[in-house]
């Protein structure tokens, strides 16, 4: 091989080697390029990373310093809501209490009121029992409807208008003697209570039994009518009526709802029949008749003194025209006193005039002295 050649060889190697050379520096000059560039993008990030590192450790921080705060808030919050809660349930369970203790005092109050009642119910037992057994007896149930009959006189009318047990001209003793003026004149009520007959009306369980029972009723009302009227009707000395007074109200209402004819017959006999209620209205009317007849009576009293007053006003007018003159006459003497001090004061002037004369004239002593004739006074 030529010479020329090898030399071109070697000059061709020597331009590859450092053409070679050239792009290995190109590429090293790239590759630390390179590696500087990503060195510096690592220490940005890592400075990014730091920053937000640090960004997100305050974030952090204050997410932290927040949750605390909003705990502590709602530890607060649900301490109050508790204490609230608890308040209330103790104010309620204090008026749950105050409630129940109250209701048991009521319930205590109450069960005492019902043994109070019970022990009433037995006592009022007992009485009804005793009442009973009062009715049962003849004397012990007159003495009943007497009682009742004084009680209801006595409250409605003054003592002064009537008498129990009064004694009548014929012997009899009248259970009240009502005095009213005449007419109608005393009347008399008598109290009679026909139980018997009315307890075995109110048993009958048949018509046959209630008819009996009811002839039985009829027969005692129609007897105590005709006692009454025997015994207290007297001509000149009571009225020409008398009352026969049913203590009870049922059997009053039993007689007028369905003994109709045995009332007429009273009506006849001049019996009027009364229950507790019907004396009351009757009681009342007659006290108004005794006060009307009071008044009657002080009429005629009222009447002299009213006649009395007239004389004493007549007197009365006959000194009241004797002063009057007298003051005419003192009137005219103080106008002649008057006239007469006017006259004295009249003539003390003149005088007074006299004696201022004479001390004009007292240097003048030759002259005599003038003679003045006074006025003779009447």
């Amino acid at each position: 091989m030529e010479p020329g050649v090898i030399v071109i060889g070697i000059l061709l190697v020597a331009v590859a080697v450092a053409a070679a050379a050239v792009a290995v520096a190109v590429l090293s000059q790239r590759r630390a390029a390179r590696a500087a560039a990503a060195a510096a993008g690592m220490a940005s990030t890592a400075e990014r990373l730091a920053a937000t590192q640090e960004q997100l450790s305050g974030q952090l921080n204050a997410l932290a310093a927040s949750a605390a705060s909003h705990q502590a808030e709602l530890g607060r919050s649900l301490n109050d809501r508790l204490d609230q809660v608890s308040k209330r349930l103790g104010e309620r369970m204090e008026q749950s209490t105050e409630k129940t203790s109250k209701t048991l005092g009521d319930l205590h109050s109450r069960l005492g009121m019902i043994d109070e009642a019970r022990k009433h119910i037995t006592e009022l037992s007992t009485q009804v029992v005793g009442l009973q057994d009062i009715l049962a007896n003849k004397q012990a149930r007159g003495a009943f409807g007497e009682v009742q009959l004084g009680d209801i006189v006595q409250n409605a009318l003054p003592p002064s208008a009537y008498a129990f047990q009064a004694t009548l001209g014929n012997g009899r003793r009248a259970d009240c003697l009502i005095r009213l003026p005449n007419p109608p004149g005393p009347i008399v009520i008598d109290a009679k209570f026909p139980l018997e007959s009315y307890h075995q009306l109110r048993a009958a369980e048949d018509d046959a039994a209630r008819a009996q029972a009811g002839r039985a009723f009829a027969a005692a009302i129609q007897k105590h009518v005709g006692d009454i009227a025997e015994r207290y009707i007297l001509p000149g000395e009571t009225a020409e009526s008398a009352l026969m007074f049913l203590p009870s109200e049922a059997v009053y209402a039993e007689l007028h709802a369905n003994f109709a004819a045995a009332v007429e017959r009273s009506h006849r006999a001049r019996v009027w029949i009364v229950s507790p209620t019907t004396l009351m209205a009757t009681l009342n009317t007659v006290r108004a008749v005794l006060k009307d007849a009071r008044m009657r009576e002080q009429a005629g009293i009222i009447q002299k003194q009213v006649l009395e007053l007239l004389d004493d006003v007549a007197r009365l007018d006959t000194r009241v025209v004797n002063l009057q003159r007298h003051f005419g006459q003192a009137e005219k003497d103080i106008r002649e006193i008057g006239v007469s001090t006017d006259k004295i004061t009249r003539r003390a002037g003149r005088i007074e005039d006299l004696q201022i004369a004479d001390e004009e004239l007292e240097p003048d002593a030759a002259l005599p002295a003038p003679e003045v004739a006074l006025p003779v006074t009447h």
